[in-house]
């Protein structure tokens, strides 16, 4: 069973590891099994929810593993990354579809369809799940990224948000991260480490002394040449 935390609205929900299909009762899975690759796009890409279902066949190289978005929210072209889950997901929406067309097409042709809510809201009442919507999916994205120690400006990118402001909302998701970011200033190339110089014992330094031979000169420790006539 996997375990879901929820936090306030201005902060980011974490999700870790497990699926929420996971956590549904098995005749949900049994009953909505078409579309665990909408869902596992949504928690693996980030995309919005508008992206996802306008998604068309001609966005997508499978080679390259990218999905290019031709105008996003921010009226920009933006590309989105396709991990192993992501593209395994649309491989397998492929073998439903003609190549043409939008993605997700087949699955809601009625007129009166609500998209994913149909059967997304169901499987959350099912779970008993509460106070949770599909873009919410795009939040667990971006905290399992942070949570991973994948660099905020990267986070911003991969969410295609226009300013890095908006993506800061989950930087206290990393405080392990922030203090091995720190602690970096004691493993200095060419310098002992902080846990070196405790385990170090200390011993006090010397300074050297001259040894002076009777006459009151220094002796060297090395010999002054001298010429023979």
């Amino acid at each position: 069973m996997g375990q879901i935390v929820f936090s306030s609205t201005k902060s980011a929900m974490l999700y870790e590891q497990t699926s929420l299909r996971a956590s549904k009762p098995p005749e949900t899975s049994n009953e909505y099994p078409e579309h665990l690759p909408e869902f596992d796009i949504a928690v693996h890409t980030g995309m919005r929810r508008g992206e996802q279902f306008s998604c068309e066949w001609a966005w997508l190289n499978m080679d390259q593993r990218v999905l290019t978005v031709p105008r996003s929210k921010n009226g920009e072209k933006r590309r989105v990354y396709l991990n192993d889950v992501a593209l395994a997901a649309f491989r397998v929406l492929w073998q439903f579809s003609k190549g043409t067309g939008k993605v997700f097409a087949h699955l809601y042709q009625s007129g009166e369809t609500k998209g994913a809510r149909e059967w997304f809201e169901k499987c959350l009442a099912e779970a008993g799940i509460t106070n949770f919507r599909w873009h919410d999916l795009r939040h667990t994205f971006a905290s399992r990224l942070v949570m991973k120690g994948v660099d905020i400006r990267t986070v911003q990118e991969l969410l295609g948000h226009r300013t890095i402001q908006m993506t800061l909302r989950y930087s206290h998701l990393a405080p392990v991260h922030q203090l091995e970011a720190v602690q970096r200033l004691c493993d200095t190339s060419g310098a002992v480490s902080c846990e070196q110089r405790k385990s170090q014992p200390h011993t006090q330094h010397e300074e050297p002394t001259d040894s002076r031979t009777s006459s009151g000169s220094s002796e060297s420790s090395q010999h002054s040449s001298r010429t023979i006539n």
